[in-house]
This record gives structure tokens, C-alpha cells and sequence, in this order.
């Protein structure tokens, strides 16, 4: 009816007057079959009231008439089921228009997105962005580092040591035990390393020292400097 005074009327509107009119439609329809299924059971009763009376005639009269009423009842449950069918497809169209307005919508903010986004700029913020957050880092290390300084007590090495010191005990590991032998002078003759015959002498003032008779490096026992290396680690995590 926009339409006669040269409006053009807009697709939800549309939509809803139509879905309107079907659903008046279908309440009507239902009111006339309800009113039918009344008539109906009425006619049933004359029938049998008649045929009680023996009134042959009337009761072919009115089985007619009940037949024709069942069926407009069904007539009308047809019509009822084809307009709930009209009805869905309205709710479908329905269904694509706010999609497709929602699309459109989105695609236009997209487009105002991608205008007002200037790539440089951006880059250039992103560079920035990392160069603080690389300052902020060297910051907060030279702050942990200041911190760690600052909290250090004088009798913190002590207190390591005593730690040290008890973790050793209650793994059964004796610190005197640790301790390397003094190294013994060797006799006038003898050589301490028995591969030391077959080594090349070193020049320089190591051969000198060789000369002199002075005593050589003890060997390391293994086990000593398995035990340092334990006791070193130790140290450094505490």
C-alpha cells in the first residue's frame, strides 16, 4: 500500500506485513475449523438421535452434511500446513537480510578500517614499540642487578659456606677428606711421573726447572676433583 503514494517500502517492513497478514490468516483458519469440529460433533449426535426415532431420511441428510464438514476440516488443516510453509519461507528471507546487512555493515567498516591505517606509521610504531620494550628490559635487569648488590649482606659468604658445609655433612662427604695431599719431594735420581722419560724436554724455563732437581706436580687423585667440582656447583647454586 506504500507503494500507491510512491513510497518505496523498506524490505524489513515489508517482512513484518506480511507475516502479519499470514498469521492472521492462519488464526482465522483455526477459529473456522474449531467452529466446524463443533458442528461436527453435533451433527454425530443428531444422527444417532435420529436414527433412534427410526427417521431414515434425515439420517442420510445429515451424514452428508458430516461428511462435507470433515471435509472442509480437512481443507482447512491443508491450508493451515501451506501457509505455516509461506510463513518459514518469510523467516528465511528474513534470515538473509540481516546477514546480508550485517555483511554490508562489515565490509564497510573494513573499508573505513583499511583507509584511516597508514602501513608506515604503523611500522614505525612497531619499531618504537620494540626498541622500549628492549630498553625496558636492560632496565629492569640493571634494577634486578642493584637490587641483588644492595641486599647482600657482609656475612653472606659465611653463611653460604656454613650451608655448604651442612649439605656436605648429611651426604656424608667430609670436607678435611677433600683437602689434596702435600706433595712429597722426590729422591735424588728419581722421576716423579714415570711417562716423564718418554715426554720431549720443554725448552725455556721449564727445562731449567727440570734441571734444578726441583719436585714435580703431584698427580691429581680423580676423586678429589670429583669432589671439588660437586663442592664448586654447590657454591654457585647457593
Amino acid at each position: 500500500m506504500g507503494n500507491l503514494f510512491g513510497r518505496e517500502v523498506p524490505l524489513k517492513e515489508l517482512i513484518k506485513e506480511n507475516k502479519r497478514a499470514i498469521n492472521k490468516a492462519i488464526r482465522e483458519l483455526d477459529r473456522e475449523r474449531m467452529r466446524m469440529e463443533r458442528d461436527e460433533k453435533k451433527l454425530i449426535s443428531d444422527i444417532k438421535k435420529m436414527a433412534a426415532e427410526n427417521q431414515m431420511k434425515a439420517v442420510n441428510i445429515q451424514a452428508k452434511e458430516l461428511v462435507r464438514t470433515r471435509n472442509y476440516i480437512t481443507k482447512f488443516l491443508q491450508m493451515r500446513a501451506h501457509l505455516n510453509a509461506v510463513l518459514l519461507k518469510i523467516q528465511t528471507v528474513k534470515s538473509h537480510e540481516a546477514m546480508a546487512s550485517a555483511l554490508k555493515g562489515t565490509t564497510n567498516a573494513m573499508v573505513k578500517m583499511n583507509k584511516q591505517m597508514n602501513l608506515p606509521a604503523m611500522q614505525r610504531i612497531m619499531m618504537e614499540f620494540q626498541q622500549e620494550e628492549m630498553k625496558a628490559e636492560m632496565t629492569m635487569e640493571m634494577m634486578g642487578e642493584t637490587m641483588d648488590e644492595a641486599m647482600e649482606g657482609e656475612n653472606d659468604e659465611e653463611e653460604e659456606a656454613a650451608i655448604v658445609s651442612e649439605i656436605l655433612d648429611e651426604i656424608g662427604i667430609n670436607t678435611s677428606d677433600m683437602a689434596p695431599d702435600a706433595p712429597v719431594a722426590n729422591p735424588a735420581g728419581t722421576t716423579a711421573n714415570p711417562l716423564a722419560a718418554e715426554e720431549p724436554v720443554a725448552a725455556g724455563p721449564v727445562a731449567a726447572g727440570a734441571g734444578g732437581g726441583g719436585a714435580s706436580a703431584p698427580a691429581v687423585d680423580p676423586a678429589v676433583s670429583e669432589l671439588e667440582e660437586r663442592l664448586n656447583n654447590l657454591r654457585r647454586n647457593s
